[in-house]
Formats: C-alpha cells, sequence, structure tokens
C-alpha cells in the first residue's frame, strides 16, 4: 500500500475491550476477527469502536476483555447484503496495536484523520433547540481502485460551513470515531435496535476539487 493511502485516513483509538473475538472473514489464507473496544468520551459516555484485527497481529483465542489497547489503523467500510438492500458497515482496520497498563489522557483516546471527497450533497438542517447540523458523507480512496465511505456529522459553524460543499469537493476533517444507537423500523409492528458510526468533526479545510 501506498504511504500516500495510508496518510488519508489515520485512527487512533484507546479503550477497555469489552468482547471476545468474532470470525469476520479470510483472505489469502489470514483470518481477520472484529472485537469491540469501549473509548471514553470527556462527557460521561463512552463509544463502543468496533476493531477489525488481523490474527496475524494478536491470539484471538484469548480472552482481553477489560484490559486497555491502543489500536492505529484506517475507518473502513463495506456494503453488507441484507435481503434486498445494502448496509454500510464501518469498523477500524487495526494494523498496530499495543496493551497498556495504565492510561490518563482521555483528550487523546480517539482521533481521527480523513482527506476525502464529497460524494453526496451535504444535508443541513436545526434541531428543535436551534442547533445547526450537516451531514456529510465522505469518499476516502484505498489503492487498487477501491473507496472508504464515511458518515460525518458537523456541528455549529462547521455546518454552516460544510451545507455549502458541492459534490466532488476536497474535504479534509479532524475528529472523533462516535457510535450512536438508533431504532430501525423493519416493518408495521416491528422495529430493532441498531449502532451507527459516524466521524464528529471537530475541524475540516475545503480544498481542491476533484479532478
Amino acid at each position: 500500500m501506498s504511504e500516500k493511502n495510508l496518510e488519508n485516513n489515520k485512527v487512533t483509538v484507546i479503550g477497555q475491550v469489552i468482547s471476545d473475538f468474532v470470525f469476520s472473514h479470510e483472505v489469502f489464507g489470514e483470518g481477520f476477527y472484529m472485537v469491540d473496544l469501549a473509548v471514553n468520551r470527556l462527557s460521561d459516555q463512552e463509544d463502543i469502536i468496533p476493531l477489525m484485527i488481523s490474527e496475524r497481529l494478536i491470539d484471538v483465542t484469548q480472552d482481553y476483555k477489560g484490559q486497555t489497547l491502543e489500536a492505529e489503523g484506517q475507518f473502513r467500510s463495506y456494503n453488507r447484503h441484507e435481503g434486498s438492500k445494502n448496509r454500510l458497515v464501518l469498523s477500524v482496520f487495526v494494523r498496530e496495536l499495543r496493551f497498556m497498563e495504565e492510561f490518563t489522557d482521555y483528550t487523546k483516546t480517539n482521533q481521527i484523520f480523513l482527506d476525502g471527497y464529497i460524494c453526496k450533497e451535504p444535508i443541513y438542517r436545526k434541531t428543535p433547540l436551534g442547533r445547526e447540523i450537516a451531514d456529510l458523507l465522505i469518499a476516502v480512496n484505498r489503492p487498487y481502485g477501491k473507496s472508504d465511505y464515511i458518515p460525518c456529522i458537523a456541528w455549529g459553524r462547521n455546518a454552516r460551513y460544510a451545507s455549502a460543499f458541492e459534490v466532488g469537493s476536497r474535504v479534509r476533517i479532524w475528529g472523533r470515531v462516535q457510535s450512536r444507537e438508533y431504532t430501525k423500523k423493519l416493518g408495521e409492528t416491528e422495529s430493532e435496535k441498531r449502532v451507527a458510526y459516524e466521524v464528529s468533526v471537530s475541524k475540516m479545510e475545503c480544498g481542491e476539487a476533484a479532478s
């Protein structure tokens, strides 16, 4: 993978392992597993971030629950087929990890940088209390012609700024990965709780358009 494609999508998360490893898929004989990390916010809340980890990085048969883990990698997406629809599934693809004995600096638990392109017109709205929000979908290039599609959410002044972005504009985003529970209606009487993942934007820059 080229260094350029590693630089345009960088994530670091630090938190507590709260699940066992679950097999995801295999590529050329290398198994990949999912595990959940509980990452503290500065408020009393936490985000539950799914990590995708190669069996070559860690012994996936062990129980690491309760241990503090630092993971570095990329925020990636893929489309999962569910019946007749596709669902965007997001996780942190881990390149490096280490266990930590103690950790106190909670300002550094969750950081992401993305350099990509607006691939859908931003949705700007206001909450009933007047708070401004903009929803963005960013395409971040990967090697071999692939891209990751990352939902981002901007607030206040950033939301106003983002509302004018055009499809194809290049944008750089700094923020944090967050999880959010919502209820998905499946039918007249059926619904289920799901978790959405997105990037909460703290800073953004819009640059040259895509060529």
